[in-house]
């Protein structure tokens, strides 16, 4: 008996931790897959039966979209546009479309999304999701920017598309978070701006950093080192010799930047000068204040990560007004590529022909050799031989006669100066001198 009941007990022992695993087991991932399951549920299983066609094919692509499948929800929201031009979901379907290529990303996510994007706007310029999409196409350029070191059209793009917005639509409640990335790719440009402008002042090139300076000061008020903009533009035109056009810029320098590390030597140069020291208002004080604040709680961690990545540091970026310019819905002008200038002597001058000329039978160069006598004339200058009444091949009998009496036509519009035969004051047409063999020893022996 002994025996036995070890041995049931021994038994026992053994298969009671394979139980205990098999429960474990079944606890730990049955929720797991039911859970996983139900996330993956079929659509068709949601839709209703009395639902229409555009909202089931709406539906569906918005789920597409949402688990990431975007080339999927794409194609079928552009078959809900084909087959259904006259559906509510039409609007809803394009903004969709354009949403999909800014979530997914990248150059091309978002370079097709502002395409989209603007399709939308065209399209459907009233709706509600107007302003978003506008504010979309600014951010586009936004997330493209680069440093300031590098090419700088992305953070152009991206300041007139913010500009647009704030022109088009100045009470939609975006207007804050456009004003805050507006002032960032400000930051951006400035920071490139600056950089040309202290190497062209560090080598004597002090009309090109006066350029420079006034770019930053008038467009970019909210950059962080405007102050030394400010005082470097004071410099640059204490060394061009006119120093009381920077008498503006050292009292600005006082008055907007209160905690400027430049601003004792700004007050030197204005008592210098003359000029009374202005002093800052309480609110440029306190703004002053909390952006140094904010600027120094920054963490040596958020430093580190901002100078590895390939995004532009904008953390230094001022609060305060927002300058939008005069060319504020300049996009299309921020996009054209500068003018190339026009090639020499290309100008087609113009002029009446008579009909000598005409009967002459000898063939007029369409594009005459420029004579420099009359380099500075205007093209406009009707030639000799036009007629003052406004007609063409219509000249008057006097100057016919005088024409036909004269060994070459006067009309003659193409022909070279090197061709035309001279004339002596009296009128008669004097012929070309010859050059025969012994010109050159005419010269030498002069006659006695």
């Amino acid at each position: 008996m002994k025996t036995l009941s070890k041995q049931i007990s021994r038994t026992g022992r053994k298969r009671l931790p394979f139980f205990l695993w098999v429960a474990v087991l079944t606890g730990v991932f049955l929720p797991g897959c039911l859970f996983h399951r139900e996330g993956h549920t079929d659509l068709a299983t949601a839709i209703n039966p009395g639902d229409q066609p555009d909202k089931i094919l709406f539906e569906k692509a918005s789920n597409e979209i949402a688990h990431g499948r975007y080339d999927v929800g794409r194609l079928t929201l552009q078959t809900l546009i084909n087959t259904y031009p006259d559906s509510e979901y039409l609007a809803k379907a394009k903004l969709a479309i354009a949403d999909s290529y800014y979530e997914e990303g990248g150059v091309s996510g978002y370079t097709q999304s502002e395409v989209e994007y603007r399709d939308f706007i065209t399209f459907f310029p009233t709706a509600a999701e107007a302003p978003e999409a506008q504010y979309r196409i600014g951010m586009a350029h936004f997330r493209l920017m680069a440093k300031a070191d590098r090419d700088q059209s992305e953070a152009v793009l991206a300041e007139a598309e913010l500009k647009e917005f704030l022109v088009k639509y100045p009470d939609n409640p975006l207007v804050v978070r456009v004003k805050a990335r507006l002032r960032e790719t400000q930051e951006v440009l400035g920071q490139g701006e600056f950089e040309t402008a202290s190497f062209y002042q560090m080598r004597g090139a002090y009309r090109a950093a006066r350029g420079r300076y006034k770019e930053i000061v008038d467009k970019y008020p909210n950059f962080s080192r405007g102050d030394e903009a400010l005082f470097g533009m004071g410099q640059t035109l204490e060394h061009l010799r006119i120093p009381k056009e920077a008498v503006p810029y050292y009292s600005r320098l006082v008055r907007d930047f209160p905690l400027s590390p430049r601003l004792a030597e700004a007050k030197d140069r204005l008592v210098a000068m003359g000029q009374p020291v202005p002093k800052p208002t309480k609110a440029t004080l306190a703004r002053a204040q909390a952006d140094a604040a904010r600027i120094r709680s920054k963490s040596l961690y958020e430093k580190f990560t901002t100078g590895m990545t390939s995004s532009p540091d904008t953390s230094a970026t001022l609060r305060g007004p927002v300058e939008i310019g005069a060319q504020a819905s300049g996009v299309e002008m921020a996009k054209q590529p500068p003018t190339a200038p026009s090639p020499p002597n290309a100008a087609i001058i113009a002029g009446p022909v008579g009909d000598s000329s005409l009967n002459s039978g000898k063939a007029v160069d369409a594009n005459p050799t420029p004579d420099n006598s009359t380099k500075g004339a205007s093209a406009a200058t009707p030639a000799p031989h036009a007629n003052p009444s406004g007609s063409e091949g219509s000249p008057k009998p006097q100057e016919n006669k005088l024409a036909s009496s004269s060994n070459e036509p006067s009309s003659k519009a193409g022909e070279s100066k090197a061709n035309s035969t001279p004339q002596d004051p009296s009128g008669t047409a004097t012929p070309a001198k010859k050059k025969g063999r012994f010109h050159l020893l005419k010269k030498i022996i002069k006659p006695i």
